[in-house]
């Protein structure tokens, strides 16, 4: 990936499991490289910026089928999932959250439909 584009963003989590994507959601084979010509490429503005000693980790090897496609298919057909499954997760969140903000006297003392 571009890591001298604005849009590249790289987050290390306390596991040690890197994040590397694009905010834009440009790169379908990320993290391992953006388009050739991508639209969205705009170089980094540095002024004023003072950088650490942290170096992000080596971007992982490339997996097979990323240059036929199927990898990215792969992605999008978990995206998919992903998005038609949330609603209902969410829902149940919400639903447990709500439960447990009643007061337990109050669980106690509910009616319970036949």
């Amino acid at each position: 990936m571009r890591q001298e584009c604005r849009h590249f963003e790289s987050r290390t989590y306390p596991n040690g499991e890197t994040v590397r994507k694009c905010d834009l959601d440009l790169a379908p084979d990320a993290p391992w490289r953006c388009p050739a010509q991508c639209t969205g490429f705009e170089p980094r503005m540095d002024i004023g910026w003072t950088y650490g000693t942290m170096v992000s980790p080596k971007t992982p090897d490339e997996p097979p089928g990323l240059d036929d496609g199927t990898a990215a298919a792969l992605l999008d057909e978990a995206e998919d999932f992903l998005n038609e499954v949330g609603p209902q997760v969410m829902a149940d969140v919400h639903a447990e959250q709500q439960r447990a903000a009643t007061p337990a006297w109050k669980r106690a003392f509910r009616r319970r439909k036949p």
